[in-house]
């Protein structure tokens, strides 16, 4: 993420500092530490950790800051670009996301299933994409080849070649994977696999999928970083 911001600052003869997640600082340092060893100027890129409303008050505050770009949540993003408008600071905002991945009657269901996995369980399910609207025709195809899939993927540690799922980042995580999973079950939906903390332990959860997710339903709304899905006919 970092990396895709970096990029096009650099190419554009830019010097930046990043003020990395506080539950994921060692990355932006460790690419700090690269780019030092690759022979980019000191100064160039610089990276602070701290507390993130000190730090974003400094980068929308100082007119030295001449664009701002921030990845999170929504709420933060508003409270950004409030404080960018003083100085009319030029502002990229990544917020908060809850994408549909759509799979139509004439789709090649294997396919789709390949493209949903890659989609949602990246990166322990630390993605945009939650929702899977499937057309009613191939439904429960679709449904059945993507829970076997889904049942399969192995959780572990992620310095073992063979795991395909990590941990989730921390425990409020879970908690809020949990809420939302409950939230649509009391409405209706229909757990077709997971939809637990995975025996592991610590911040674990099960590869999940929810089948029959209703309107309305928390799921279908709010950003959901977890190894599952929730589908639904269309």
């Amino acid at each position: 993420m970092i990396t895709r911001k970096a990029g096009p600052a650099l190419a554009a003869g830019c010097t930046m500092v990043i003020k990395p997640a506080n539950e994921t600082p060692f990355t932006a340092l460790a690419m700090a530490e690269l780019a030092n060893q690759a022979g980019i100027p000191q100064g160039v890129i610089n990276v602070v950790t701290g507390q993130s409303r000190e730090i974003g008050a400094v980068f929308t505050g100082d007119e030295r800051v001449r664009k701002l770009s921030f990845t999170g949540s929504t709420e933060v993003g508003r409270v950004l670009m409030r404080q960018c408008a003083e100085s009319i600071k030029k502002l990229s905002l990544e917020l908060g996301g809850n994408a549909p991945f759509i799979v139509f009657d004439d789709a090649d269901i294997d396919k789709a299933v390949e493209g949903a996995l890659i989609a949602k369980f990246r990166n322990a399910g630390q993605t945009c994409v939650n929702r899977f609207y499937i057309h009613r025709a191939v439904y429960d195809q679709f449904c059945d080849k993507f829970v076997a899939r889904v049942a399969a993927l192995k959780v572990g540690d992620g310095s073992e070649s063979d795991v395909q799922i990590g941990p989730l980042i921390n425990a409020d995580a879970g908690r809020k994977v949990q809420s939302l999973l409950d939230d649509a079950l009391s409405r209706g939906a229909t757990l077709l696999t997971g939809g637990k903390a995975h025996p592991l332990g610590g911040n674990f959860f099960t590869p999940t999928v929810i089948g029959d997710v209703q309107p309305g339903s928390l799921l279908l709304q709010e950003e959901d970083f977890r190894p599952g899905g929730g589908a639904g006919e269309i």
